[in-house]
Protein backbone atom coordinates (compact mmCIF):
# COMPACT_ATOMS: atom_id res chain seq x y z
CA UNK A 1 0.00 0.00 0.00
CA UNK A 2 2.92 2.04 0.97
CA UNK A 3 4.69 1.91 -2.22
CA UNK A 4 1.44 2.17 -4.23
CA UNK A 5 0.63 5.56 -2.53
CA UNK A 6 4.43 6.83 -3.45
CA UNK A 7 3.78 5.87 -6.81
CA UNK A 8 1.47 7.74 -7.05
CA UNK A 9 2.65 11.02 -5.43
CA UNK A 10 6.05 10.68 -7.56
CA UNK A 11 4.36 11.39 -10.32
CA UNK A 12 2.85 14.85 -9.36
CA UNK A 13 5.28 17.17 -9.04
CA UNK A 14 5.92 18.49 -5.54
CA UNK A 15 3.53 16.39 -4.03
CA UNK A 16 6.80 14.17 -2.18
CA UNK A 17 8.54 17.30 -1.26
CA UNK A 18 5.18 17.97 0.95
CA UNK A 19 4.72 14.61 2.13
CA UNK A 20 8.61 14.79 3.24
CA UNK A 21 7.38 17.79 5.47
CA UNK A 22 5.02 16.14 7.17
CA UNK A 23 5.97 15.42 11.25
CA UNK A 24 5.06 12.05 11.70
CA UNK A 25 6.53 11.20 8.75
CA UNK A 26 10.26 12.48 9.39
CA UNK A 27 11.05 9.40 11.00
CA UNK A 28 10.30 7.26 7.91
CA UNK A 29 12.53 9.50 5.81
CA UNK A 30 15.47 6.71 5.76
CA UNK A 31 13.30 3.51 4.62
CA UNK A 32 11.16 5.59 2.33
CA UNK A 33 14.21 6.90 0.35
CA UNK A 34 15.39 3.63 0.29
CA UNK A 35 11.99 2.10 -0.79
CA UNK A 36 11.26 4.32 -3.41
CA UNK A 37 14.69 3.89 -4.90
CA UNK A 38 14.16 0.30 -5.07
CA UNK A 39 11.12 0.21 -6.54
CA UNK A 40 12.25 2.87 -9.31
CA UNK A 41 15.58 1.10 -10.24
CA UNK A 42 13.38 -2.48 -10.22
CA UNK A 43 11.31 -1.30 -12.96
CA UNK A 44 14.43 0.43 -15.37
CA UNK A 45 16.13 -2.88 -15.09
CA UNK A 46 13.91 -5.97 -15.29
CA UNK A 47 15.27 -9.07 -14.42
CA UNK A 48 17.83 -7.61 -11.76
CA UNK A 49 19.74 -11.00 -10.32
CA UNK A 50 19.02 -8.70 -6.88
CA UNK A 51 15.15 -10.06 -7.31
CA UNK A 52 16.45 -13.97 -6.30
CA UNK A 53 18.18 -12.72 -3.35
CA UNK A 54 16.02 -13.63 -0.11
CA UNK A 55 15.93 -10.22 1.55
CA UNK A 56 13.64 -11.68 4.92
CA UNK A 57 17.01 -13.43 5.48
CA UNK A 58 19.64 -9.65 5.56
CA UNK A 59 15.96 -7.94 6.49
CA UNK A 60 17.96 -7.85 10.02
CA UNK A 61 21.00 -6.83 9.08
CA UNK A 62 19.83 -3.39 6.55
CA UNK A 63 17.39 -2.23 9.39
CA UNK A 64 20.23 -2.14 11.74
CA UNK A 65 22.58 -0.47 9.08
CA UNK A 66 20.49 1.98 7.64
CA UNK A 67 18.59 2.78 11.29
CA UNK A 68 21.84 3.01 13.87
CA UNK A 69 21.54 6.85 14.34
CA UNK A 70 25.27 7.19 15.96
CA UNK A 71 28.55 6.12 15.16
CA UNK A 72 30.19 2.83 14.97
CA UNK A 73 33.48 4.15 16.68
CA UNK A 74 33.50 5.22 20.10
CA UNK A 75 37.04 6.06 22.24
CA UNK A 76 35.67 2.62 24.11
CA UNK A 77 34.80 0.24 20.74
CA UNK A 78 38.15 1.98 19.45
CA UNK A 79 40.53 0.84 22.19
CA UNK A 80 38.69 -2.75 22.34
CA UNK A 81 39.77 -3.07 18.76
CA UNK A 82 43.69 -1.75 19.09
CA UNK A 83 43.63 -4.15 22.28
CA UNK A 84 42.12 -6.99 20.13
CA UNK A 85 44.52 -6.34 17.00
CA UNK A 86 47.93 -5.06 18.53
CA UNK A 87 47.46 -6.29 22.49
CA UNK A 88 46.99 -4.01 25.77
CA UNK A 89 49.54 -1.00 25.89
CA UNK A 90 53.05 -1.32 26.97
CA UNK A 91 53.57 0.80 30.39
CA UNK A 92 56.75 1.92 30.62
CA UNK A 93 58.67 4.76 32.58
CA UNK A 94 59.72 7.62 30.69
CA UNK A 95 63.86 8.10 30.50
CA UNK A 96 65.56 9.25 33.60
CA UNK A 97 67.15 12.62 32.39
CA UNK A 98 71.03 12.33 33.32
CA UNK A 99 70.11 16.10 35.56
CA UNK A 100 67.38 14.57 37.66
CA UNK A 101 70.24 11.67 39.04
CA UNK A 102 71.69 12.80 42.53
CA UNK A 103 75.42 12.96 42.74
CA UNK A 104 76.90 9.59 44.61
CA UNK A 105 79.68 11.77 45.81
CA UNK A 106 77.16 15.06 46.47
CA UNK A 107 79.33 17.89 47.68
CA UNK A 108 78.01 21.23 47.99
CA UNK A 109 79.33 24.28 45.57
CA UNK A 110 78.86 26.65 48.02
CA UNK A 111 81.76 25.41 51.14
CA UNK A 112 79.82 25.95 54.16
CA UNK A 113 83.32 25.94 56.45
CA UNK A 114 85.44 28.58 54.28
CA UNK A 115 86.31 31.94 56.42
CA UNK A 116 85.77 35.05 53.59
CA UNK A 117 88.37 37.49 55.42
CA UNK A 118 88.51 41.07 55.25
CA UNK A 119 89.26 43.58 52.12
CA UNK A 120 93.12 44.32 52.24
CA UNK A 121 93.98 47.32 50.74
CA UNK A 122 95.77 45.68 47.80
CA UNK A 123 92.66 44.20 47.01
CA UNK A 124 92.01 45.60 44.19
CA UNK A 125 95.54 43.93 42.30
CA UNK A 126 93.61 40.78 40.39
CA UNK A 127 94.91 37.10 41.46
CA UNK A 128 96.87 35.45 38.98
CA UNK A 129 98.05 31.74 40.24
CA UNK A 130 100.07 29.59 38.58
CA UNK A 131 98.43 26.36 37.54
CA UNK A 132 100.15 23.58 38.98
CA UNK A 133 100.79 20.29 37.01
CA UNK A 134 99.71 17.67 39.14
CA UNK A 135 97.76 14.27 38.44
CA UNK A 136 94.54 15.59 39.13
CA UNK A 137 92.38 15.92 35.65
CA UNK A 138 91.34 19.19 34.61
CA UNK A 139 88.14 20.38 33.76
CA UNK A 140 88.74 20.74 30.02
CA UNK A 141 90.16 16.95 30.25
CA UNK A 142 87.17 15.44 32.26
CA UNK A 143 84.60 17.09 29.80
CA UNK A 144 86.01 15.87 26.84
CA UNK A 145 86.28 12.37 28.28
CA UNK A 146 82.63 11.96 28.89
CA UNK A 147 80.50 13.39 25.87
CA UNK A 148 77.44 11.86 24.96
CA UNK A 149 77.40 9.64 22.05
CA UNK A 150 75.41 12.17 20.52
CA UNK A 151 77.84 15.11 20.69
CA UNK A 152 80.85 12.66 19.56
CA UNK A 153 78.27 11.88 16.40
CA UNK A 154 78.21 15.90 15.77
CA UNK A 155 81.52 16.56 16.72
CA UNK A 156 82.77 14.01 14.22
CA UNK A 157 80.45 15.10 11.73
CA UNK A 158 81.62 18.84 11.68
CA UNK A 159 84.76 17.46 11.68
CA UNK A 160 84.95 15.17 8.41
CA UNK A 161 82.94 18.16 6.99
CA UNK A 162 85.86 20.80 7.69
CA UNK A 163 88.52 18.46 6.19
CA UNK A 164 86.45 17.77 3.21
CA UNK A 165 86.18 21.29 2.62
CA UNK A 166 90.07 22.27 3.83
CA UNK A 167 91.98 19.01 3.49
CA UNK A 168 93.42 17.61 6.79
CA UNK A 169 96.20 20.63 6.67
CA UNK A 170 93.91 23.22 5.64
CA UNK A 171 91.86 21.61 8.79
CA UNK A 172 94.89 21.88 11.16
CA UNK A 173 95.65 25.19 9.83
CA UNK A 174 92.20 26.21 10.91
CA UNK A 175 92.14 25.04 14.23
CA UNK A 176 95.61 26.22 14.57
CA UNK A 177 94.00 29.66 14.01
CA UNK A 178 91.58 29.28 16.23
CA UNK A 179 93.42 29.04 19.06
CA UNK A 180 95.58 31.85 18.22
CA UNK A 181 92.49 33.88 17.99
CA UNK A 182 91.64 33.01 21.55
CA UNK A 183 94.54 33.29 23.34
CA UNK A 184 95.21 36.75 21.82
CA UNK A 185 92.14 37.89 22.68
CA UNK A 186 92.23 36.78 26.00
CA UNK A 187 95.72 38.52 26.10
CA UNK A 188 93.79 41.68 24.67
CA UNK A 189 90.95 41.84 27.68
CA UNK A 190 94.09 41.09 30.67
CA UNK A 191 95.60 43.92 29.29
CA UNK A 192 92.21 45.92 29.70
CA UNK A 193 91.59 45.06 33.21
CA UNK A 194 94.86 45.53 34.24
CA UNK A 195 94.66 49.44 33.24
CA UNK A 196 96.64 48.61 29.87
CA UNK A 197 94.34 50.36 27.55
CA UNK A 198 96.76 52.31 24.88
CA UNK A 199 98.57 48.71 24.49
CA UNK A 200 95.83 46.43 24.48
CA UNK A 201 93.80 49.06 21.92
CA UNK A 202 96.95 49.35 19.41
CA UNK A 203 96.73 45.15 19.35
CA UNK A 204 93.42 45.23 18.57
CA UNK A 205 93.07 47.71 15.51
CA UNK A 206 95.90 46.00 13.90
CA UNK A 207 95.52 42.53 14.88
CA UNK A 208 93.37 40.00 14.67
CA UNK A 209 90.98 40.51 17.58
CA UNK A 210 89.70 43.83 16.76
CA UNK A 211 86.60 42.42 16.03
CA UNK A 212 86.17 40.52 19.32
CA UNK A 213 87.09 43.53 21.13
CA UNK A 214 84.20 46.00 19.60
CA UNK A 215 81.99 42.73 20.02
CA UNK A 216 82.49 42.34 23.78
CA UNK A 217 82.31 46.34 24.46
CA UNK A 218 78.62 46.64 25.66
CA UNK A 219 79.81 43.86 28.35
CA UNK A 220 82.77 45.66 29.64
CA UNK A 221 80.85 48.25 30.52
CA UNK A 222 79.21 46.07 33.57
CA UNK A 223 81.71 44.81 34.44
CA UNK A 224 84.18 45.63 37.38
CA UNK A 225 86.30 44.87 40.59
CA UNK A 226 88.01 42.01 38.84
CA UNK A 227 89.64 39.74 41.47
CA UNK A 228 91.38 37.07 39.62
CA UNK A 229 92.27 36.45 35.84
CA UNK A 230 93.87 33.65 34.20
CA UNK A 231 94.06 32.10 37.58
CA UNK A 232 94.44 28.74 38.07
CA UNK A 233 92.20 26.25 40.58
CA UNK A 234 91.53 23.43 42.11
CA UNK A 235 88.58 21.35 44.64
CA UNK A 236 90.40 20.33 47.46
CA UNK A 237 87.75 17.60 48.11
CA UNK A 238 87.20 16.22 44.62
CA UNK A 239 90.62 16.66 43.07
CA UNK A 240 89.89 18.36 40.29
CA UNK A 241 91.68 21.50 38.66
CA UNK A 242 91.55 24.58 36.09
CA UNK A 243 92.28 27.74 34.60
CA UNK A 244 89.39 30.82 35.10
CA UNK A 245 89.43 33.20 33.14
CA UNK A 246 87.86 35.93 34.95
CA UNK A 247 86.43 36.50 38.09
CA UNK A 248 85.02 39.98 38.76
CA UNK A 249 82.00 41.81 39.49
CA UNK A 250 79.01 41.47 36.40
CA UNK A 251 75.99 44.45 37.27
CA UNK A 252 76.59 44.11 40.83
CA UNK A 253 77.19 40.42 40.94
CA UNK A 254 80.46 38.39 41.72
CA UNK A 255 80.71 35.79 38.83
CA UNK A 256 83.00 33.65 37.52
CA UNK A 257 83.27 34.60 33.68
CA UNK A 258 84.04 32.90 30.73
CA UNK A 259 85.28 34.58 27.13
CA UNK A 260 84.29 32.46 24.13
CA UNK A 261 85.28 33.02 20.48
CA UNK A 262 83.03 32.11 17.87
CA UNK A 263 81.94 32.33 14.17
CA UNK A 264 78.17 31.23 14.29
CA UNK A 265 75.65 33.74 16.78
CA UNK A 266 74.76 31.64 20.01
CA UNK A 267 71.94 33.92 21.88
CA UNK A 268 71.17 30.79 23.82
CA UNK A 269 72.98 29.26 26.91
CA UNK A 270 71.91 25.67 25.51
CA UNK A 271 73.73 27.01 21.80
CA UNK A 272 76.93 26.99 24.62
CA UNK A 273 76.87 23.12 24.98
CA UNK A 274 79.24 22.21 27.89
CA UNK A 275 80.07 25.47 29.04
CA UNK A 276 77.72 26.01 32.06
CA UNK A 277 79.22 23.13 33.35
CA UNK A 278 83.17 24.72 32.73
CA UNK A 279 81.94 27.50 34.59
CA UNK A 280 80.08 25.48 37.74
CA UNK A 281 83.50 23.59 37.76
CA UNK A 282 85.00 26.70 38.34
CA UNK A 283 82.82 28.26 40.96
CA UNK A 284 82.74 24.83 42.67
CA UNK A 285 86.57 24.80 43.18
CA UNK A 286 87.04 28.52 43.53
CA UNK A 287 85.00 27.95 47.23
CA UNK A 288 86.54 25.01 47.75
CA UNK A 289 90.26 26.42 47.26
CA UNK A 290 92.03 27.61 50.08
CA UNK A 291 94.11 30.09 48.22
CA UNK A 292 91.21 32.62 47.58
CA UNK A 293 89.43 34.02 50.50
CA UNK A 294 86.34 34.90 48.86
CA UNK A 295 83.22 32.52 47.51
CA UNK A 296 81.12 33.12 43.92
CA UNK A 297 77.71 32.30 43.38
CA UNK A 298 77.11 33.22 39.67
CA UNK A 299 78.52 32.69 36.33
CA UNK A 300 78.66 34.43 33.12
CA UNK A 301 79.69 33.43 29.45
CA UNK A 302 80.38 35.99 26.78
CA UNK A 303 80.86 35.02 23.26
CA UNK A 304 82.19 37.14 21.22
CA UNK A 305 82.37 37.50 17.13
CA UNK A 306 85.28 38.61 15.21
CA UNK A 307 82.61 40.59 12.57
CA UNK A 308 82.50 42.98 15.81
CA UNK A 309 79.19 42.57 16.24
CA UNK A 310 77.56 43.11 19.81
CA UNK A 311 78.76 39.58 22.08
CA UNK A 312 76.16 37.83 23.80
CA UNK A 313 75.76 37.77 27.77
CA UNK A 314 74.65 34.52 29.29
CA UNK A 315 74.19 35.26 33.11
CA UNK A 316 73.89 32.31 35.36
CA UNK A 317 71.91 33.06 38.82
CA UNK A 318 72.46 30.84 41.54
CA UNK A 319 70.04 28.55 40.99
CA UNK A 320 71.26 27.93 37.57
CA UNK A 321 74.65 27.27 38.91
CA UNK A 322 73.47 24.54 41.41
CA UNK A 323 71.68 22.80 38.52
CA UNK A 324 75.02 22.98 36.41
CA UNK A 325 76.94 21.89 39.30
CA UNK A 326 74.89 18.42 39.84
CA UNK A 327 75.27 17.55 36.28
CA UNK A 328 78.82 18.24 36.42
CA UNK A 329 79.00 16.48 39.34
CA UNK A 330 77.76 13.60 37.49
CA UNK A 331 80.18 14.45 34.87
CA UNK A 332 83.18 13.94 37.08
CA UNK A 333 81.46 10.84 38.78
CA UNK A 334 81.49 9.56 34.86
CA UNK A 335 85.22 9.76 34.39
CA UNK A 336 86.29 8.36 37.68
CA UNK A 337 84.56 5.34 36.58
CA UNK A 338 86.27 4.98 33.84
CA UNK A 339 89.91 5.98 34.68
Amino acid sequence: VKMQFLQILSRKAGSLEVLFQIPFCQKQFLYTCLSTSACAYSKKKKGNSYEQVDQEKYNNLVHSVISYKTSAQTPETILEEDNLLYGPPAKHRPPVKAGTKTPKNWVPLINPSKRILPASSDSNVPMKIGLQRTKMPSVTRILQQTLSPQQVFYLERWKQKMIEELGKEGFEEYTKNLFLQGELFHSALESIFLSEEVSARDQGEDGVVAGYLSSVEHVLEDISEVKALESGVHHETLQYLGLVDCVAKYRGQLCVIDWKTSEKPKPFLQNTYDNPLQVAAYIGAINHDANYDFQVHCGLIVVAYKNGSPAHPHFMDPDLCSQYWNKWLLRLEEYMDKN
